[in-house]
């Protein structure tokens, strides 16, 4: 996707990543549909790319409600006549133990993570067919090629985002359209505050993994929260978009360009036995 006049979405745009890539595609001169879940949120993102000199559209969208997203892809067309790039920002994480998940826990995780990409694709997709033209961009995690504890559940949904990454690839490739996906490691983002969502159980006193996360989800705060900018991920969304020829999956940042190569070298019981030396599990 060469022109940067180009009509861009991004779901889950008014905060981390989503804010970051929104601003810099504005910046650069992309048409850019900022998704928001309220029209407070949407419009701090309008004053910050204001106050860059720059103006993006904040939209009210939400992934897991089909007559918003439906709504948003009608005004889009409406405005802008076209919708050249996807990008499936949009998500949480779930902190619990698989023992201490809740159907509705569990159920909200996938609902968000991977069907919301499901209905945000289904919704795009027959204005990109129509196009014979588009880019989809899932942002996934580097826990959607290897696991680590008290995450399995956004862990399994970020799999699933590789999959539907690397199985649309083949449908939509006729129309020319572009599946990829990009991959980040851990980003100096709200993501603690914001982006996760805690089981009282697993993070109680009394639970029987109270040694594991104490431990562990320190670990995991701290490299958020003391983690790089996360331009860096906008600038490889806006890599992924610009390149045709752009890996199916790109990694970034430093857990992502570390660890997947080597899950991919090693056999697994020594990746996990890497893991476990890294994080002292």
């Amino acid at each position: 996707m060469k022109n940067q006049k180009n009509v861009v979405l991004i779901t889950g745009a008014t905060s981390g990543m989503g804010k970051e890539t929104a601003l810099l595609l504005a910046q650069n001169g992309y048409t850019v549909y900022a998704g928001a879940r309220s029209q407070e949120s949407g419009r701090e993102l309008e004053q910050a790319a204001d106050n860059l000199g720059v103006s993006l559209n904040s939209i009210i969208l939400d992934v897991c409600d089909n007559e918003s997203i439906n709504k948003a892809i009608e005004t889009i067309q409406q405005q802008a006549g076209r919708i050249d790039g996807l990008i499936n920002n949009a998500g949480f994480g779930l902190v619990a133990t698989v023992e201490d998940g809740t159907d509705e826990e569990f159920m909200k995780q996938f609902d968000v993570n991977v069907f919301g990409v499901f209905r945000m694709c289904r919704a795009v997709l027959p204005v990109m067919r129509a196009q014979k033209s588009g880019v989809i961009i899932n942002v996934s995690s580097f826990l959607g090629e290897m696991g680590l504890p008290l995450l399995t559940h956004y862990n399994a949904s970020k799999y699933a985002v590789e999959g539907i990454t690397e199985s649309l690839r083949y449908e939509v490739a006729p129309f020319g359209i572009r599946v990829n996906s990009v991959l980040p490691g851990l980003f100096k983002t709200n993501f603690v505050n914001k982006g996760l969502v805690v089981n009282e159980s697993t993070m109680a006193e009394n639970s029987p993994y109270k040694k594991l996360v104490s431990h562990f989800v320190p670990i995991v705060a701290e490299k958020i929260n003391e983690g790089p900018s996360p331009v860096a991920v906008a600038n490889a969304v806006k890599s992924v978009l610009e390149n045709d020829n752009a890996l199916i999956s790109t990694p970034v940042g430093v857990e992502a360009e570390t660890f997947l190569p080597m899950a991919k070298q090693m056999i697994a019981e020594d990746f996990e036995q890497k893991v476990k030396e890294t994080f002292t599990l």
